[in-house]
């Protein structure tokens, strides 16, 4: 499991650090990163001295489409919609007159007519500046496994690179049994 929030490392009362220790090994994606972190946790390593570092970090931002009003108008509506969908729960749960499913619908459709009418008018605010939708990400060139000095060398020469953990491996004692070849698939 990931933890995202900072300060919340390994001792969640001190401020956000960078660790300090020694690489272990570099990676070109999180991914491959994360699965040396789970070889390494299967081979009764102890984890919580380990670190993923990220390494010159890039902004990306995908473009996913031409904005305009319609699209405007249908984002508006849709956030609208939850923000309505939100309060009417609240003020169903806390006020008591208010206890039937047409007030959340209600709020629901004032909340979507509220959206449309903002989404509208901020991208008539915009026009010109930015026609077109996108995403945001920041992503890493690289990612390093930082490990503390006195297991740096236990874990190198468990994820060492001629190893066989990103090839077929002996099953671990938690995994389910494998299905024997002569076994008929599964029926759906």
């Amino acid at each position: 499991m990931t933890n995202q929030m900072p300060g919340m490392g390994r001792n969640p009362r001190t401020t956000p650090r960078i660790p300090r220790g020694e690489i272990v090994q570099t990676f070109e994606t999180y991914e491959d990163a994360q699965q040396a972190v789970d070889v390494l946790a299967r081979s009764d390593f102890p984890v919580n001295q380990l670190a993923i570092i990220g390494s010159d970090l890039k902004t990306v931002e995908n473009v996913t489409g031409k904005l305009s009003y319609g699209r405007a108008a249908l984002a508006g509506a849709f956030s609208g919609a939850w923000m309505g969908l939100f309060f009417g729960l609240l003020l169903v749960i806390f006020s008591p007159n208010a206890t039937s499913f047409g007030f959340v619908a209600a709020a629901i459709l004032i909340g979507a007519g509220f959206g449309m009418l903002f989404g509208i008018v901020s991208y008539t605010i915009t026009r010109r500046r930015r026609d077109f939708t996108s995403t945001m990400q920041v992503v890493a060139t690289s990612y390093s496994i930082l490990a503390d000095p006195e297991v740096a060398n236990r874990a190198r020469n468990i994820i060492a690179p001629d190893a066989t953990w990103g090839q077929a491996q002996a099953p671990h004692p938690s995994d389910p049994p494998a299905p024997h070849p002569s076994d008929p698939p599964p029926a759906l």
